[in-house]
């Protein structure tokens, strides 16, 4: 697991041995895993556990302002998406 970025009492993480699509989890109160680019570019909410409705919109915020930082240190950890 490497944090790529905290903030808002989150850890943005990407897991080392994951899978494409390109993804980040965001851990704080509950959990979130976000696609962060999904077909129309856009990251996307996979699925949510625990964490409240402005937790997730506070962590999508975030997720889109650094997206394509984020992209960057999916690509750095695990190659080129297929």
């Amino acid at each position: 697991m490497v944090v790529i970025h905290r903030a808002h009492g989150f850890r943005f993480v990407i897991y080392s041995m994951d899978h494409d699509p390109a993804h980040v989890h965001v851990i704080g109160d509950g959990e979130l895993k976000v696609n962060i680019a999904s077909g129309d570019g856009q990251p996307e909410i996979v699925w949510s556990t625990g964490m409240k409705a402005s937790d997730r919109r506070r962590a999508m915020a975030v997720i889109r302002e650094r997206q394509a930082e984020f992209l960057a240190c999916w690509q750095e950890i695990h190659g080129a998406e297929t």
